[in-house]
């Protein structure tokens, strides 16, 4: 059920993407927006960091594409009745996550059933994340993307990968996925975090040109995963 409402959603949105002025006049248009539902999750990490993040990620997507979207703040826990009601979930903060063994069951069959979590290391989450997804994908492990994966050409071109918004500890920037059957379900990125650059430009005082790839980059990751 739930393959069939993502299904049905990103219809909606490439719709409202791709859709003209004339097709539009033969139909009522669409109702339904896109929406970036943050991950409220156990373990002491501040999973409620710089809420307007995905609020300004979604009003650029507003504003430099089709895409119908919801811009507005919203979090769930992965135990919530509405977890399935929202196809693209995201998780950021510092430090640690854990997840319950109910919890990691029901993230794998929100994943597997169509869902898509975005995770983006605002620093001190790798080793917590990677110890969690082992708990939701026993014999599932993060590999790299390469330059090549689509997510990086879907909407604007990042030749190198992930941009580096903040330093953290000076490495390269990364993005890892976790498949299942062919399709991304989870994109991890390490030594990156965008959404940093999402905010508000007085949270973190981030140049101009650093927000303005973070926010391409972001809608890059929408674009892949309405796409795909």
């Amino acid at each position: 059920m739930f393959k069939i409402i993502r299904n049905i959603l990103i219809v909606i949105c490439l719709f409202a993407y791709f859709g003209k002025g004339e097709l539009f006049s033969q139909v009522n248009k669409p109702t339904s927006a896109f929406q970036i539902v943050r991950v409220k999750y156990n373990g002491g990490g501040d999973w409620y960091n710089d809420p307007s993040a995905e609020v300004n990620l979604l009003n650029f997507i507003k504003q430099n594409t089709k895409i119908r979207v919801n811009p507005e703040y919203k979090f769930v826990e992965i135990g919530n009745e509405n977890l399935f009601s929202y196809p693209f979930l995201f998780m950021t903060g510092h430090g640690n996550i854990t997840l319950s063994d109910y919890e990691a069951k029901r993230l794998n069959e929100y994943l597997i059933n169509g869902g898509f979590l975005y995770v983006d290391d605002d620093y001190g989450l790798d080793q917590s994340l990677r110890r969690e997804m082992k708990k939701v994908f026993p014999d599932k492990e993060f590999v790299e993307l390469p330059f090549s994966h689509g997510i990086y050409h879907s909407l604007y071109d990042f030749p190198n990968g992930p941009p580096k918004t903040h330093e953290h500890d000076k490495k390269p920037p990364q993005g890892f996925g976790i498949f299942h059957e062919g399709r991304l379900v989870v994109y991890f990125t390490f030594e990156s975090n965008p959404s940093d650059g999402w905010a508000d430009p007085e949270v973190h005082k981030d140049p101009e040109e650093k927000r303005v790839e973070a926010l391409k980059f972001g809608a890059n990751i929408v674009m892949w995963v309405l796409s795909n």
